[in-house]
């Protein structure tokens, strides 16, 4: 009964968290589907979702687990957290620090990019005073990185790399959703001469960009990649009906994406400690998703009703 709750409760979690993650996916989706024929919107809303569920959030935690895990076969790492296998359960123990730190880096240092750099709706008291000192981003960033691996490496030299390789993927992906932002602006000039089926090509990249971050932050709630593809793959479709019914409602909830982030940041916490053994309840990354996302979905209704 406890097992069925908690698997209950890390759906609901990883869904929810899907969700506010990709509300500027959303924003961007619905922007460029407007300068769209209404056929390619209905293509692009029944195929895209297909693709966005069972090939991004479905074959990249997949492809995570399965690099961090060389021994197993691919069947074993799709269902590794149900098997009974000695062998399979040793192997993903052993993995288990070194994916959790290299996505707790990730994620981490997503959260501090917000944090210093980008633009936002001040939501809580020295959010702005950090903004204002954006250049010490990368001061932050590269000091927290040198002590996790400083700590790393004296438990597992891999754990170390794998921290290298999560900042790395966080510089890769920033430039590709810089490069995102950009190709958006081409997609909703009018003067473009784009067809929809590149518009569509376009989307498709946009949302595999955004989407790995849901991706990585899904580790911190299981590693079981069919809960994942579930979770996200729900949270996905919900993003979905926000892109085509609700968007401009969801826009006026100015303070959700502080709430990702927060979000972000505390699963990222989540993932660094548990690399270092910390033994971290499965219920908590849903219970901190819920409670952050909450305050903050409050807080701009609050807002709205004044």
């Amino acid at each position: 009964m406890f097992d069925l709750f908690l698997v209950s409760l890390t759906i609901l979690g990883l869904l929810l968290f899907e969700t506010i993650s990709s509300i500027d996916n959303a924003v961007i989706n619905a922007d460029v589907l407007s300068t769209m024929s209404q056929k390619a919107r209905k293509w692009f809303l029944l195929w895209g979702l297909l693709f966005a569920v069972f090939i991004v959030r479905g074959l990249l935690p997949w492809l995570i687990v399965w690099i961090a895990n060389p021994s197993l076969s691919p069947i074993e790492a799709l269902t590794a957290t149900f098997s009974s296998d000695p062998l399979v359960i040793k192997s993903i123990e052993q993995s288990k620090p070194i994916l959790l730190i290299g996505g707790g880096v990730f994620l981490v240092f997503l959260f501090f990019h917000w944090l210093f750099i980008e633009p936002k709706n001040y939501g809580l008291f020295g959010e702005k005073i950090i903004h204002d000192f954006s250049i010490w981003f990368f001061a932050v960033v590269s000091i927290l990185l040198a002590v996790i691996v400083w700590f790393a490496i004296r438990v597992n030299p891999l754990m170390a790399f794998s921290a290298v390789v999560g900042s790395t993927a966080f510089f890769i992906t920033h430039g590709f959703k810089e490069n995102a932002e950009a190709q958006e602006r081409k997609l909703l000039d009018k003067a473009s001469n784009l067809s929809d089926l590149s518009k569509i090509l376009y989307l498709e990249v946009i949302d595999t960009t955004f989407s790995i971050d849901g991706v990585i932050g899904a580790f911190a709630f299981t590693l079981s990649i069919p809960l994942i593809i579930i979770g996200n793959g729900l949270g996905a479709f919900v993003v979905r009906e926000f892109t085509v019914h609700n968007i401009e409602r969801v826009k006026k909830y100015k303070y959700l994406k502080n709430g990702a982030m927060y979000s972000i940041f505390f699963l990222g916490t989540v993932m660094l400690l548990e690399s270092f053994g910390m033994g971290i309840p499965q219920w908590i990354s849903p219970a901190i998703t819920f409670a952050v996302i909450g305050y903050f979905f409050w807080k701009s209704r609050k807002e709205l009703t004044n």
